[in-house]
């Protein structure tokens, strides 16, 4: 083989292989599947905790829980699946009702609202 088939016969083994590994275009489904993901990661990654398991257990459940719930709301967009939207639409309405119960016990919480009512030196 001479060289310049060699280089063409790599470069064209090449091509192939690269496009057979790239990933394929997101459905509109897989895309805001995806978001709902980044947003609650980001959300819970946002999260300070405050020393407090009680405390520190709602407030890395808020955004787990609101992520299920936007989940939820993609399978009621796209989804066909009848157990599956019944069970969206469970997701939605037990996960918003579990949402409220720990913003009431975080707004009750008394290491919460001490730490509202400090001010940072750099608010005065």
């Amino acid at each position: 083989m001479r060289p310049t088939s060699s280089r063409l016969v790599l470069l064209l083994f090449t091509g192939i292989l690269f496009t057979s590994c790239q990933k394929e275009v997101e459905s509109p489904v897989d895309a805001a599947l995806a978001q709902s993901m980044t947003a609650m990661h980001s959300a819970m990654d946002a999260v300070s905790f405050v020393g407090k398991p009680d405390a520190d257990f709602a407030l890395m459940m808020i955004p787990h829980h609101q992520g299920a719930i936007e989940m939820a709301k993609v399978e009621l967009q796209f989804g066909t699946d009848p157990n599956l939207r019944r069970l969206a639409q469970e997701i939605i309405v037990t996960q918003q009702s579990e949402i409220d119960v720990m913003k009431l016990a975080l707004k009750n919480s008394p290491v919460l609202s001490q730490k509202q009512n400090k001010k940072s030196w750099c608010s005065r």
